[in-house]
């Protein structure tokens, strides 16, 4: 199994990232820090996670709120398909590099594994439910991804290909289900510390949780209808079956 040192000194992104910012005025200080750096780093990674790319994008080009347009998800999602194709390639960078930031400093801090690994989970739920857009946030998935690559480059990769395999078959929702549900036993599989399986099983349950929610979308009154639009929140992310009407339909006001 490797241990917090080993992923720190293998990851060849977190090396390169770490002679980039080495010299970075105050970092030695943060270091000193004492008890309460734990706490500050996780607070900052949700902070950081909160700020939203996809909704300042879609705002300053388009002059339109994510949350009420198509599945009023403020995702990339939502920028390919009512912004610009061409803008969700800064919505992804950012989105990963929220990710990737906290679980990097945490790391390079020398707070351990699981500090890090919590201030990245902490960017995943700041992008879900931001503070500044009154909880109603995107997915994460690029947020996860970001994560991952400081910590276990290649489950970034298996993540990333279960999505396009999805996008494939016009699933992308169930692929991105299938890759989280894997992520788990792939890291066990190949004796990553169990920091890491956890925090990979936390993604899935944000992910789970996040798709139930839906950004407080309305639920059909109780009985088999309900049912049903909860089963394809949780399998396809979305309230109905076929893909079109839900993500083009455009404003939901």
């Amino acid at each position: 199994m490797r241990d917090e040192g080993s992923i720190l000194r293998k990851t060849s992104f977190v090396r390169r990232l770490s002679g980039y910012c080495r010299n970075i005025p105050g970092l030695a200080r943060l270091k000193e820090g004492g008890h309460k750096m734990p706490v500050l780093l996780i607070i900052f990674g949700y902070l950081l996670g909160s700020i939203s790319s996809s909704y300042l994008i879609a705002r300053w080009i388009k002059g339109i709120d994510l949350r009420r347009w198509g599945s009023g998800t403020v995702s990339g999602n939502g920028v390919y398909y009512y912004v610009s194709k061409r803008a969700l390639v800064l919505v992804g960078i950012f989105d990963v590099a929220k990710g990737a930031f906290p679980t990097w400093l945490g790391m390079r801090l020398g707070l351990g594994l699981p500090i890090a690994l919590a201030a990245g989970l902490a960017a995943v739920v700041g992008h879900n439910w931001p503070l500044y857009l009154g909880f109603k946030g995107g997915r994460g998935i690029a947020t996860m991804g970001g994560m991952l690559l400081v910590v276990f480059p290649w489950s970034a990769l298996w993540l990333g290909s279960a999505l396009g395999i999805g996008r494939l078959f016009r699933l992308t929702g169930l692929g991105a289900l299938i890759g989280l549900v894997t992520l788990p036993p792939l890291s066990w599989i190949t004796g990553q510390p169990s920091a890491v399986t956890w925090a990979c099983g936390g993604m899935l349950l944000l992910t789970i949780a996040k798709r139930l929610e839906a950004n407080r979308l309305p639920l059909p009154p109780s009985g088999p209808k309900r049912r049903q639009v909860l089963i394809y929140r949780l399998l396809l992310d979305r309230d109905v079956g076929p893909r079109e009407p839900w993500t083009e339909r455009g404003s939901i006001d």
